[in-house]
């Protein structure tokens, strides 16, 4: 019987005795392998397609290139590999934004090791995985109260502007069904079923002077 190939897992977190420590958890398992280890989300995407990891352990606020935009455009170019986020950070806000933009994962870095190779385990699989922490902040906050993301802002902005799917895709350069996928969220989050409401919403708010992004 042919053994199972061990999961491949980039780290990526910009202090380095941190991804120290994971790289050193992370290979005491026989059945991972640690194909890298960057500090800036950049790095990680330059490196990505090399490396071909199965499952990137991915920081938050890193130089360069946050976790956020890191994530969003590794699920655009690689969309079989699975972002597992950890973080530091527990409030809704983070949670749900990252998974928002496409982690497959959340992990607060003060887990036990296990609990953080249960998540890479899971991730792999086609999972998802919230650990407790994580779990607890993603309950649905008051209606209305989910937050836009900073991405989300600019492409409410740009559609209240006339802008088409395509067009928006080219300004920011990422791809047509991420602006699509924006889209979407845009709509569930203010309980608008068309475009044209998404632009309404976005002349009686003030979005075309740049304000009241989050009312």
């Amino acid at each position: 019987m042919q053994a199972k190939a061990p999961i491949r897992v980039l780290v990526v977190d910009d202090h380095a005795m941190v991804a120290d420590g994971l790289r050193a958890l992370l290979e005491t398992y026989d059945d991972l392998e640690v194909v890298g280890a960057y500090q800036d989300g950049q790095s990680a995407l330059d490196h990505c397609a090399i490396a071909a990891p199965d499952v990137v352990l991915l920081d938050l606020n890193m130089p360069r290139m946050n976790g956020l935009a890191a994530t969003e455009i590794l699920r655009d170019r690689h969309p079989g590999i699975a972002v597992l986020i950890l973080s530091m950070h527990d409030t809704r806000e983070y949670v749900a934004t990252a998974m928002r933009h496409g982690a497959a994962g959340y992990c607060l870095k003060d887990q036990p090791g296990d609990e953080i190779r249960r998540a890479i385990d899971i991730v792999a699989g086609g999972g998802r995985y919230l650990c407790p922490g994580a779990e607890e902040a993603l309950e649905p906050g008051p209606e209305g109260s989910e937050p836009l993301t900073s991405r989300e802002q600019t492409i409410l902005l740009l559609l209240a502007r006339g802008r088409s799917n395509k067009e928006v895709a080219h300004e920011l350069d990422i791809s047509v069904r991420t602006v699509e996928t924006h889209r979407k969220n845009l709509k569930r989050k203010f309980g608008i079923s068309s475009t044209a409401g998404l632009t309404r919403y976005a002349m009686e708010h003030g979005v075309l002077q740049g304000t009241g992004f989050g009312r």
